[in-house]
């Protein structure tokens, strides 16, 4: 039996189910890099995640390790799972250490603030390579570490490629599909934080299911107009990448965007809040990213605007709320 060895690179919730699943493939082994030391010598010996994925044991198959070219040696894939704002910086450090060009699926979900590129983007930019596959989806580390069920896309130009993703990834309890826009999902898996920390405004100010059906119904339009005018798919935006990822983001206990949501809606500042996390939550600098490119091109996203305004003009919850419900009226 030939033996594919995968690299992934990060140590985060996402990382960590990733090299999971990739594990229970007989025929994967997987290297996981983390940049700390102390959390990589953690990891391989607890056999354990402790502080992002408490009780969930890693197989056998998977090394942790912080010693990039050690991770690197003889792997085939690459599996990034760094959050956005320090992807480049990352790769530009490591890159000397990619000796040959590898294919590169990325499970991450935001943009570069500065340059509004994607995932993608940066990646063929750093690296040189052009063979990248974005996995997107309705897909918590949580449920996904501990085996149930869940269902995502692997995007991109190349069919071949994206079905060789979805062989590697596929599992009994985690199904892929293929999709060739891979635009629309990268967009997408970056617009629906957005709408999650609109959504968990609405559960801290004590708000209905109405509500927040409402910011979903509506989030969507603005993330699929938005999407359209960059070249992705409209039907992109009613699968799992957008209309099945903005459920789950928005209504889930674990959705790091939301959770930033309810916190402000309940009255803490957005310093306080980020100050007390662990992990990224993406959605809080997509938002201005997507307000300033949403300015230039004259897009029509009022959800995003006003998220962007309680982020970082001190907008009071309420007067945002209040805004959205007397705009004018119009035709859906």
């Amino acid at each position: 039996m030939t033996i594919t060895k995968i690299t992934v690179l990060g140590s985060g919730a996402m990382a960590t189910a990733c090299a999971i699943l990739l594990a229970e493939h007989d025929d994967q082994q997987v290297s996981m890099w983390a940049r700390n030391a102390g959390h990589a010598e953690q990891m391989q010996q607890t056999r354990e995640n402790k502080r992002l994925l408490p009780g969930v044991a890693l197989p056998e198959r998977i090394s942790v390790t912080s010693d990039i070219e050690l991770a690197l040696r003889n792997s085939e894939y690459i599996v990034a799972a760094i959050p956005s704002q320090f992807l480049r910086s990352t790769l530009l450090e490591m890159r000397s250490y990619f000796t040959r060009n590898r294919p590169v699926v990325s499970v991450i979900k935001g943009i570069e603030n500065e340059t509004f590129m994607r995932p993608s983007e940066i990646i063929s930019e750093v690296l040189g390579s052009h063979a990248v596959v974005a996995v997107g989806g309705p897909s918590h580390a949580e449920e996904i570490s501990r085996r149930m069920p869940a269902t995502v896309v692997a995007a991109s130009g190349d069919l071949g490629l994206a079905r060789q993703v979805q062989r590697m990834f596929n599992t009994e309890r985690f199904r892929v599909y293929t999709n060739l826009d891979l635009i629309g999902v990268e967009l997408a898996a970056a617009l629906k934080n957005v709408i999650a920390i609109a959504a968990g405004i609405s559960d801290g100010l004590g708000f209905g299911d109405n509500a927040k059906s409402s910011l979903m119904t509506r989030g969507l339009v603005e993330m699929t107009r938005f999407g359209q005018r960059f070249g992705a798919e409209a039907t992109t935006f009613t699968g799992l990448a957008g209309m099945g990822d903005l459920i789950t983001t928005c209504v889930s206990p674990y959705g790091r965007n939301r959770g930033v949501g309810v916190r402000l809606g309940k009255g803490e500042t957005l310093d306080q809040i980020l100050a007390s996390m662990d992990a990224v939550a993406e959605g809080v600098a997509t938002a201005k990213s997507v307000f300033d490119v949403a300015e230039q091109e004259g897009i029509e996203m009022p959800i995003t605007s006003e998220v962007f305004r309680v982020l970082y003009e001190n907008r009071p919850v309420v007067e945002a709320t209040r805004s959205l419900m007397l705009r004018p009226l119009r035709a859906e």
